[in-house]
């Protein structure tokens, strides 16, 4: 199946700084921000087009249960996930349970923007945090 690049997910712990540099220096376009509280979430989301390419900037919004606050304890800011876009996000699964890649299950959603999304285990995936995700409300092909 085709993958594509939907974006890259970089954690922040100053969002407004980060937006500034993101818009100012980098020339990027705000396209939406948002608070998701939901479990397994608990982040703010800034998505900033830079150049036709999508950035998510994710700042968690408690300290505690954010995946986004455990990984900036762990690991620092900075490249938090790449999100590869598929046609079909069951089939994708399929071929991934095939090929003996697992996913995180409680990681599986949809986003308010309708992007369907769950992330792979990075231990299946030399340490990188890799989403697959699928839109399919919408028209765009790969």
């Amino acid at each position: 199946m085709k993958k594509i690049m939907d974006h890259i997910g970089i954690a922040v712990r100053d969002i407004e700084s980060s937006i500034q540099f993101y818009v100012n220096v980098l020339d990027g376009e705000l396209i939406d921000r948002y608070i998701s509280e939901a479990v397994g979430v608990e982040s703010e989301v800034v998505i900033l087009e830079v150049n036709g390419d999508r950035i998510e900037l994710l700042a968690p919004t408690n300290n505690t249960t954010s995946p986004i606050a455990r990984f900036l304890k762990q690991k620092g800011k900075g490249v938090h996930h790449i999100a590869y876009r598929v046609e079909d996000l069951n089939k994708a699964l399929s071929e991934l349970e095939q090929q003996g890649i697992r996913t995180l299950p409680e990681t599986l959603r949809t986003n308010k923007h309708g992007r369907r999304l769950i992330y792979l285990n990075p231990a299946d995936t030399e340490g990188t945090i890799i989403e697959y995700c699928d839109y399919p409300e919408s028209d765009v092909l790969l």
